[in-house]
């Protein structure tokens, strides 16, 4: 299950931090354009300089749709498997029938995904029935239009997010291997989300470049001990040119004890 190895990461770096594997292109070092898998290059030198203070790693597919950024990211997952470290692929997937089930496959590398509930339970079977993988249901968002339609109330005097919160923890989670995306840009709605959600880990975006509130994040963002805080750009591109991985480093490690302060 991968709520009980995340349990044992946890306790092995003394750390619930997660580091966003971002390689965004047009940032890259200089230094590593040249390389013929730059994504992976950049990769490799951030996960050696951060894997002591990792509880999970989570690369946004986002940065990764291409050829290349598809070899790249095989080459990612393999590499933090092989320092211990699980791996959630930030891939916000979900669709109906035969669309879905292929979608799933991408858990064939990755150890948990996160994925949209939008179209409802059917369209995350094929990732719920994988029951060694971690499926982190998508809840209330980090970024500013998250309340378009996340905070709409609807006929039961619920939010949306609530009620998403609710089929979650009462109805979907009969593998025991849910869990729900909850920002730390919105401390209230997180407490009220564990409130709703009581025994859920959450993964709590937002700390770090976009300003989350970290306390809030370990407070309410961990279910026996369990959850994890990502921070992606404030780690990865906190340093640039050739030092950028020592810079990443230090800047997890500052994180890391910071989250620790509040556990």
């Amino acid at each position: 299950m991968f709520f009980e190895r995340l349990a044992e990461r946890i306790d092995t770096v003394d750390s619930v931090l997660s580091v966003g594997l971002d390689p965004d292109p047009d940032r890259l070092p200089d230094h590593l354009r040249e390389h013929d898998l730059p994504r992976w290059a950049f990769n490799r030198r951030i996960i050696d300089a951060t894997h002591d203070h990792a509880a999970c790693y989570k690369p946004n597919a986002a940065f990764y749709e291409d050829s290349d950024g598809w070899r790249a990211l095989r080459e990612t997952i393999a590499y933090a498997h092989g320092k211990d470290v699980p791996v959630l692929l930030d891939a916000k997937r979900a669709d109906i029938g035969n669309t879905a089930r292929q979608y799933a496959t991408l858990l064939d590398t990755a150890d948990a995904i996160t994925v949209n509930p939008y179209l409802g339970r059917d369209a995350l079977e094929p990732f719920l029935s994988r029951e060694e993988k971690g499926v982190f249901i998508l809840c209330r968002t980090s970024n500013p239009g998250g309340t378009d339609l996340q905070n709409a109330e609807l006929a039961s005097g619920e939010a949306v997010y609530e009620h998403v919160a609710g089929l979650a923890a009462d109805e979907w989670n009969e593998y025991g291997n849910i869990g729900l995306v909850v920002g730390a840009t919105a401390p209230e709605e997180l407490e009220e989300v564990r409130e709703r959600a009581p025994d859920l880990p959450f993964l709590v975006p937002g700390v770090g470049a976009q300003g989350g509130d970290a306390e809030a994040a370990i407070e309410h963002g961990l279910a026996s001990g369990v959850g994890l805080v990502n921070s992606s750009r404030g780690i990865i591109f906190a340093g640039e040119g050739e030092s950028f991985a020592g810079a990443a480093g230090e800047a997890a490690k500052r994180l890391k004890r910071r989250l620790n302060e509040y556990r």
